[in-house]
């Protein structure tokens, strides 16, 4: 059986005018992409004005609560004692959040207590990928 865990997240987009404006994600985590979280947006947060879902390794996650983390479209980093910045990259441009760090790790955790670190279902994992390689033959 498949868990779910999603936690609605207060954090500020920063504008280019480092203007912050609210707004409301939900942090999401499920069992059936045990490596992965996922971060959702409502259209109103976004530029073509449908939902966006970010996903991203979990131990990405971790890391980043702690110390820079990333290399490419997603990066995270600590911003002073309880901040988080997710930094998104895409073809359109570029989107820079600040989360409370608290909310983040609080998450984190909930998604360790389901599947804790270096337990995760790897033969899952694999079975998926190459389903999706290949279409599902």
């Amino acid at each position: 059986m498949e868990t779910t865990i999603e936690l609605p997240a207060l954090a500020w987009l920063v504008t280019a005018e480092d203007q912050e404006i609210p707004l409301t994600a939900t942090l999401r985590y499920t069992t059936g992409d045990p490596l992965a979280v996922f971060v959702d947006f409502p259209a109103e947060a976004a530029l073509e004005g449908e939902d966006v879902s970010w996903t991203f390794a979990r131990s990405l996650l971790d890391q980043g609560l702690r110390t820079p983390a990333g290399h490419g479209d997603v990066q995270i980093w600590p911003h002073g004692r309880t901040r988080t910045v997710l930094e998104f990259h895409s073809p359109f441009g570029l989107a820079l959040l600040q989360f409370p760090t608290s909310t983040l790790r609080r998450f984190l955790v909930r998604t360790y207590e389901v599947v804790a670190a270096g337990q995760e279902d790897m033969a899952a994992v694999v079975e998926r990928g190459l389903n999706a390689l290949f279409g599902g033959v």
